[in-house]
C-alpha cells in the first residue's frame, strides 16, 4: 500500500445512488487526467477476496491482515484486483451481502480508510463515494455533493433496468431508496451527509453536462482548469 501524497489535490463527489456522482466522477478524472477513486467498489473488492479465500467474514484481524495485502486499482470503468478484472465479479448478491457483513466491523473500515486514502496521488485525484468529504478526505480542497429526489432516481433507476431487459415496479423503487437514505444517513459511522464546505448541486432536473457546467468555473477558480 502506497502511502499518500498530501501535495496531490483531491476532488470528493459524495450523495447517495443514483444522483450521478459516478459519471460525473469518471468524466472529471478523464478531462483532468487525474486517478479515479469508486470507493464503494473498494469494499466489494475486499469481501470477493475474503469469499475466495474462505476468510471467516467477522475475523476482523484476519480480514485487516487481508486488506492490506491487497493490490487495488480503480481504472474507469475497471477495478482491478491484484491485476485480475473483477468489475463483474464485485456486483453479484453474494458479494453485496458480504460486503455489508465486512463493512459493520471497525477494524475493517479503518483498514480500508488507509487503503483508500493511498489513492491520493499526483496529478490528483476524483474520489467517488459517501463519506469522501466528510471522512476520507476531508481536507480536501473542493467538495461537491449530489443530491436528487427520490423519485427521480427511482426513474433512473427503472430506465437502467429496463435497459438490462429488467422488470421493476416503480413505486417499490422510491420506497426501497427513500428507506437507504434514511439508514445510510442515520448511521453510527460515517453517515451520509454533505460536509460543512462542500457544495451542494441537486442533479434532479440536470443532465451530466449541465452539472459539469457548473463544476468547472469551481475547477479554474482553484487552477485545475486553464481560465
Amino acid at each position: 500500500m502506497n502511502k499518500p501524497n498530501l501535495n496531490a489535490p483531491v476532488i470528493t463527489i459524495d450523495g447517495p445512488a443514483g444522483v450521478g456522482k459516478g459519471t460525473l466522477a469518471h468524466q472529471l478524472a478523464a478531462d483532468l487526467g487525474w486517478a479515479f477513486l469508486d470507493s464503494g467498489a473498494i469494499y466489494r473488492v475486499a469481501a470477493l477476496y475474503a469469499l475466495r479465500h474462505a476468510i471467516p467474514l467477522d475475523n476482523e484481524d484476519a480480514l485487516v491482515d487481508a486488506i492490506r495485502t491487497l493490490d487495488i486499482d480503480c481504472q474507469q470503468a475497471l477495478i482491478l484486483l491484484n491485476g485480475e478484472n473483477v468489475s463483474e465479479a464485485i456486483r453479484n448478491e453474494t458479494c453485496a451481502s458480504a460486503t455489508s457483513k465486512i463493512a459493520a466491523l471497525p477494524q475493517v473500515r479503518q483498514a480500508l480508510l488507509a487503503l483508500q486514502q493511498s489513492f491520493q496521488q499526483l496529478p490528483g485525484l476524483v474520489a467517488d463515494g459517501r463519506d469522501m468529504g466528510t471522512v476520507v478526505f476531508a481536507h480536501a480542497p473542493l467538495k461537491l455533493f449530489l443530491t436528487a429526489s427520490a423519485e427521480v432516481r427511482a426513474e433512473r433507476r427503472l430506465k437502467q433496468l429496463k435497459r438490462q431487459g429488467l422488470e421493476a415496479d416503480l413505486a417499490q423503487l422510491v420506497k426501497d431508496i427513500s428507506e437507504r437514505d434514511y439508514r445510510d444517513a442515520n448511521r453510527a459511522v460515517a453517515p451520509l451527509k454533505a460536509a460543512a464546505d462542500a457544495q451542494v448541486i441537486d442533479t434532479s432536473r440536470l443532465s451530466v453536462a449541465e452539472v459539469k457546467a457548473l463544476v468547472t468555473p469551481m475547477l479554474r477558480a482553484l487552477g485545475y482548469l486553464p481560465a
